[in-house]
């Protein structure tokens, strides 16, 4: 911990709309489980957001330098952990993705290991020294995000192993990925994809299929964006009474279809005004990765926005039936501990960058 870091150079605007945004996402757990069997939600959703408070200003603390020197250890860490659920985790609905803690919590690895890999991946690539990008360090890359990404398939969760890939693409973009690399990987994922699909769980290839026919099974695997897009479209301009979610035709309102949920009750203003929070928030965490003290920082701030990114793309697209369902969760607005947790630590990493702008 370094003595000269000052919390004037915190970035209080950053975190006053991040707050905003888990407000509404409270006040819309509130509304959606209201009169359900998951009443009371938002109270822990709070007490979430007030620990993840807390661990993102631990984490501003620890210099980050000190975390890139020792990330070999923590990328271990990592391994084991994933491997200790699929081991020991606790089997629910058909996957591994949870271990159990004392108090009747889970923990849910995959999500910290995110924080990993961004270390990990800007450690790499801030030790390259701007040299042109080899095919021994794309497969490097690859291989740092790719072995961790390939466990959390087997547990299996499709969701959670995609938003492994942002931070791979980040990396290899901003350490000078050429054009021809770029079109073999392509290539390459495309003549893959035949040998992927039977490797799918059936309820995977259900969804995918649903994705791409939406009205040949509404009342199966469609079920669940059809209800999401009639969600959507009867919130109109200024909202309505959110039939679609009190009336629980909408699914799990409070965690993957919050976004609709919003949506119904608040209308196209609201949804848009929740986009544009997400918006600001991004360009805050852009301009604090131009501002970086070295290379290093810059990518471990563009990590932390490719994964924030793709997390509100699939998301919000998901919802709207641009995307296939894969449970990816809202940032910030979804109910869960381990998803709160993950966005503020990465938080507390950038604020941890931006913090030693101007220390020598």
């Amino acid at each position: 911990m370094s003595r000269y870091v000052s919390y004037r150079d915190f970035d209080w605007l950053l975190l006053i709309f991040v707050l905003m945004i888990c407000g509404l996402g409270v006040m819309e757990i509130h509304s959606a489980t209201v009169h359900t069997k998951f009443a009371g939600a938002h109270v822990r959703q709070i007490y979430w957001v007030l620990g993840g408070v807390g661990a993102m200003f631990l984490m501003s603390l620890v210099n980050y330098q000190i975390l890139l020197d020792r990330i070999h250890w923590f990328y271990i860490a990592a391994v084991a952990s994933l491997m200790g659920v699929l081991l020991f985790g606790q089997k629910y609905l058909g996957a591994r993705r949870w271990i159990k803690m004392p108090g009747g919590n889970h923990f849910q690895p995959s999500e910290w290991v995110k924080l990993i890999l961004i270390l990990a991946v800007a450690k790499y690539f801030a030790e390259m020294h701007q040299r042109d990008l080899s095919w021994s360090d794309f497969m490097k890359a690859g291989a740092i995000v790719g072995i961790p990404m390939l466990m959390v398939l087997a547990q299996p969760d499709l969701g959670t192993s995609l938003t492994y890939l942002p931070v791979a693409l980040m990396g290899l973009f901003l350490g000078g990925l050429h054009w021809k690399q770029a079109a073999l990987v392509v290539f390459l994922a495309a003549l893959c994809m035949p040998v992927a699909w039977h490797h799918l769980k059936d309820y995977q290839k259900a969804r995918l299929a649903s994705f791409l026919e939406p009205d040949a099974d509404p009342q199966g695997s469609g079920y669940q964006v059809e209800q999401s897009k009639i969600a959507v479209g009867s919130g109109g301009i200024w909202g309505g009474k959110g039939s679609q979610t009190h009336g629980a035709f909408l699914p799990v309102p409070q965690t993957d279809f919050i976004f609709a949920a919003f949506a119904e009750e608040h209308g196209f203003v609201g949804a848009l005004g929740v986009l544009l929070l997400y918006f600001i928030v991004l360009m805050r965490l852009t301009q604090n990765a131009q501002t970086a003290p070295d290379r290093a920082g810059t990518f471990v701030v563009m990590g932390v926005v490719a994964v924030l990114s793709f997390h509100i793309l699939v998301n919000v697209g998901m919802v709207v039936g641009f995307m296939p369902v894969t449970g990816i969760p809202l940032p910030l607005m979804s109910y869960g501990g381990s998803s709160v947790l993950f966005m503020f630590l990465a938080l507390g990493m950038v604020m941890n960058v931006r913090m030693r702008r101007f220390v020598n």
